[in-house]
């Protein structure tokens, strides 16, 4: 699903490596323990830079591009969540990095609950933000329907930042996205998927989600064992970059406990 905000980043340490057929982009800074960060559909690893100062004080960050999306690219033109899944494994394989912490927003929590399920042994902890176990119709009509011109400005102006390649990458990621509206197996998380999970997880959910209604996160955190929920008041779609809501502080505490 979308993110909310792109804005430029100088001094990043960037790479590219050959994974799964594509060639996948990721940054990282600080030192430590590693924490992943997966951005939104339609996103990149911007998404994540008004938060990396803080972060990376504390974890060694790990910002990854989704296969066709940023400075990755994607030769086969289509996306699920459990392909990328895939790739950010097979990145951390290569990386030499077995078990982690993880947030993702949105697309990058449905990647990082295919992650939880297939290996739950790698990941310590996790943070879902406004993340799904299915897409409701509600979504899927949104979903079927997008264009760039129906986006949202801010949304506009995310794709056209992230974009790197330009307004071929756009159509393709808005064609994808469209093709999600369809797809009944990539996203379809049930009680007992979700029962095996053993990383410490919190849940942040926007009480006025126009894509998951408050049941699909209260329902989560009920199916993940020992699973807390932050549900934002107002909050809509990945609703952190509101200064009113203090984001940074409450998941560094979260990841921090023992």
């Amino acid at each position: 699903m979308p993110g909310q905000y792109a804005p430029s980043q100088s001094g990043a340490d960037g790479h590219v490596v050959e994974i799964n057929g594509i060639e996948m982009y990721y940054e990282e800074y600080g030192a430590g323990r590693p924490l992943v960060l997966l951005h939104g559909f339609g996103g990149c690893v911007q998404n994540w830079y008004p938060f990396i100062d803080p972060l990376a004080e504390r974890y060694r960050l790990i910002l990854i591009d989704l296969r066709g999306h940023g400075r990755s690219t994607n030769p086969a033109n289509t996306f699920t969540h459990r392909e990328a899944a895939g790739d950010v494994r097979l990145l951390l394989d290569r990386l030499g990095i077995d078990r982690f912490s993880a947030m993702g927003m949105s697309s990058g929590g449905m990647t990082l609950l295919h992650m939880a399920t297939r290996q739950p042994a790698r990941l310590d902890a996790m943070v879902l933000i406004s993340a799904t176990t299915h897409f409701p119709e509600q979504a899927r009509i949104i979903m079927r329907r997008a264009s760039f011109a129906t986006m949202p400005q801010p949304v506009q102006e995310m794709y056209r930042e992230c974009a790197k390649r330009g307004d071929e990458q756009v159509r393709q990621l808005i064609a994808q996205f469209n093709a999600l509206g369809e797809n009944y197996d990539d996203v379809n998380f049930t009680a007992s998927d979700l029962a095996v999970i053993t990383a410490r997880t919190l849940i942040v959910h926007g009480d006025r989600d126009n894509f998951f209604p408050a049941n699909i996160p209260q329902n989560m955190q009920r199916a993940i064992p020992d699973a807390e929920l932050w549900m934002i008041p107002g909050g809509d779609h990945v609703p952190i970059y509101d200064t009113a809501v203090p984001f940074t502080s409450t998941a560094l505490a979260f990841l921090g406990r023992a």
